[in-house]
């Protein structure tokens, strides 16, 4: 299973990214040793994920989660939907 996920960050921020083990990753990033960013803003909790059946699919939607706004995603975070 691939995963496209959105942490919840101390500061209040998001990131995005993507895994085949969400535990192991999120772990990671918890440790200091999953990303540059979460290094310097550590995730408080994992508020978001998505489940595929390949690499590229998960890849793909994490490209497109990176390109929505803070309020986009926060909607996301919170299952609304913005569309208009």
């Amino acid at each position: 299973m691939n995963y496209t996920y959105i942490l919840l960050c101390c500061d209040g921020t998001y990131y995005t990214g993507w895994t085949n083990d969400l535990e192991k990753r999120f772990q990671a990033h918890m440790s200091g040793h999953g990303a540059k960013y979460t290094k310097a803003h550590p995730p408080v909790k994992i508020a978001y994920y998505e489940t595929f059946d390949t690499p590229e699919e998960a890849m793909s939607r994490e490209w497109h989660i990176k390109r929505l706004s803070r309020e986009e995603k926060k909607a996301l975070v919170e299952g609304k939907n913005l569309k208009k």
